[in-house]
């Protein structure tokens, strides 16, 4: 949950419908905050439902700002490709609030999810509670009632003071790229963030983390340290590099070396989310088949450079190519200049809508350069949508007003030019608005 703390709750909004919404809808009376980073209501809840934390399988916890649902993605196409069944919790939902729980490989049906989250509404009794706890009890009691042989919890927001954080003793932790983000919560710093996310870190418990700045390395290597942690750095204690003829992956750390297939996610940054989740399972201990390592060549994670071919695509003109991705914070803008720079064979068309807490300009900044033009967009559905023309402003004038995915695909449509791509971004949001209008649907 990425939602604005305010003294009166307002409703959920639109991401959370259906039979589900309105159980949601309840428990959200009950506190008077969308985010209130604690673990004392949720010890507490889960301390009545009989600990479900407790019985779960083998658990990977992954924190960090970019690159968390990758990782866990990558982790789930490891552990299938070895025959596991495997439980994975994420957030937020593009679509669909049953996107959240994977349940032994499939998504949780909106049956069983309410009946468990009406018990969980039973059991709490009224207590103030958060929705983003209750969900996190949910999937706590879904996967505790279905056998599995791992399950991957991905951190909400931050990390110490995180709703998963009860998790007593993973297998393995992985600490995923971190930047600026949620500041308001986190802190003003990499190295206060870094903290934060550094809080999953438990004693005796391997955590593995990629490439970060000198400031959080420093930070997560303090933390490690104090925890009696093992702490597996890239570069350090696992290398990731792609081989000559840039066809595959070549791993190595102190177990030997691997040579992987390129990553089914789009991005040179997808390296790292994969090369991560391998070297997180080979440090848990878990007893991966050597053949499970290709799983990452069939890893699908929606929103992440994904590209679109349903009903908004049919609206472009033939030959033109329709991308989207959720990144929303100046390292997703970051990490999205390599891609752009291979584009640079077509004219590129940016449909940019972000939502009202994030910096659209740190964003955009590394962007601009590489768009033959930005349409800022607001859709009227989309959660906390920033205004069209906060967007333009934080452009410096040059995004002109989309000032919907609608009308600035049909201006685009009316250009005659070669073939182009055209990619939506700024918002994970945004991107579940976009899915349900290109007729997308979770499986």
């Amino acid at each position: 949950m990425t939602d604005t703390p305010s003294p009166r709750k307002p409703a959920l909004g639109a991401e959370f419908t259906g039979r589900t919404g309105t159980v949601l809808e309840r428990l959200n009376r009950l506190y008077p905050a969308l985010i209130d980073l604690s673990l004392g209501r949720l010890e507490t809840l889960l301390a009545k439902l009989g600990h479900p934390e407790q019985h779960l399988p083998s658990v990977i916890h992954v924190a960090g700002t970019n690159g968390k649902g990758s990782t866990c993605a990558n982790l789930r196409a490891i552990g299938e490709a070895a025959g596991w069944r495997v439980h994975v919790m994420s957030s937020p939902h593009l679509v669909d609030v049953t996107e959240r729980f994977r349940v032994a490989g499939k998504l949780v049906s909106e049956e069983e999810l309410v009946a468990t989250l009406e018990e969980i509404e039973q059991v709490n009794g009224g207590e103030p509670i958060t929705v983003f706890e209750v969900l996190t009890a949910a999937g706590f009691l879904l996967f505790s009632r279905h056998p599995a042989e791992l399950a991957v919890i991905e951190v909400g927001l931050g990390g110490r003071f995180d709703a998963t954080n009860v998790l007593a003793r993973p297998a393995a932790c992985a600490i995923t790229a971190i930047s600026m983000d949620h500041e308001a919560f986190l802190g003003s710093t990499l190295a206060a963030i870094a903290g934060e996310k550094a809080g999953i870190i438990k004693s005796d418990v391997p955590v593995v983390t990629g490439r970060q700045p000198q400031a959080v390395q420093n930070v997560l290597a303090m933390e490690a340290d104090v925890k009696g942690a093992p702490l597996l750095l890239r570069d350090r204690d696992w290398e990731l590099t792609r081989s000559a003829d840039g066809l595959s992956l070549l791993y190595k750390d102190a177990k030997g070396a691997l040579t992987l297939p390129l990553p089914a996610l789009t991005g040179t940054h997808q390296d790292d989310n994969a090369g991560l989740a391998v070297a997180t399972l080979r440090a848990s201990g878990l007893a991966v088949p050597e053949s499970a390592w290709a799983g990452i060549a069939h890893t699908r994670w929606p929103a992440r450079l994904q590209k679109l071919e349903g009903v908004l695509a049919a609206q472009l003109p033939t030959g033109w190519e329709l991308w989207l991705d959720g990144g929303h914070n100046p390292g997703a803008g970051e990490a999205l200049v390599p891609v752009l720079e291979q584009w640079s064979d077509r004219p590129l068309h940016i449909l940019v809508g972000m939502k009202q807490t994030k910096d659209a300009s740190g964003f955009l900044a590394p962007l601009l350069e590489h768009a033959t033009s930005v349409y800022a967009v607001a859709e009227p559905d989309q959660h906390l949508a920033l205004p069209v023309e906060a967007i333009v402003e934080a452009s410096h004038g040059r995004a002109q007003p989309g000032p919907d995915i609608a009308t600035a695909l049909a201006n685009l449509s009316g250009k005659e030019e070669k073939a182009a791509r055209v990619l939506i971004c700024g918002s994970l949001y945004l991107a579940g608005v976009v899915l349900k209008k290109d007729g997308w649907r979770a499986e």
